[in-house]
C-alpha cells in the first residue's frame, strides 16, 4: 500500500513539475520547482524501495547529496563539457549553478526527513 501512495505522489509531483516547466515564471519556476524536485526524487525512490533503510536520515541525506552534486556539476558546465545538446536533457540536468537552488533543495528535503522519521518510529 505504501508503494502505491508514493507512486501516486510521484506522478502528481511529476505533473506539477511539468506544468511549472511549461507555464510558470518568476519565483514559482525558480524556487518552487527546485523545492519540489527533491521531494519528487524521494517519492520515486520510495516507490522503488518501499522497505525501511536502517537509519531514518540516510535516504534524505543521500538525495540531498545527489542534488548538490548535480548542482555543482552545473557549475562545472557538465552539459557543455559533455556536448549534451538535447534540450530536454539540458532542462532535466540543468545548465546554471545557483546557491539559491542549493537552499531550495535544503527546504525541499525537510518533508522527506519528516516522512522518513515517521516511517521509522515504533508503532
Amino acid at each position: 500500500m505504501r508503494r502505491l501512495v508514493f507512486g501516486i505522489l510521484s506522478l502528481l509531483l511529476l505533473g506539477i513539475e511539468v506544468l511549472i516547466g511549461l507555464f510558470a515564471h518568476g519565483w514559482v519556476r525558480s524556487y518552487l520547482g527546485d523545492v519540489l524536485v527533491v521531494i519528487l526524487i524521494y517519492t520515486i525512490v520510495r516507490t522503488i524501495i518501499p522497505y525501511k533503510i536502517k537509519k531514518w536520515y540516510v535516504l534524505p541525506t543521500v538525495i540531498l547529496a545527489f542534488s548538490f552534486i548535480v548542482e555543482f556539476l552545473q557549475l562545472w558546465g557538465f552539459c557543455d563539457r559533455l556536448g549534451i545538446t538535447n534540450p530536454f536533457l539540458r532542462i532535466i540536468i540543468g545548465t546554471g549553478f545557483s546557491w539559491i537552488d542549493i537552499a531550495s533543495y535544503c527546504i525541499g528535503i525537510i518533508p522527506c526527513y519528516v516522512s522518513e522519521y515517521l516511517l521509522h518510529r515504533p508503532k
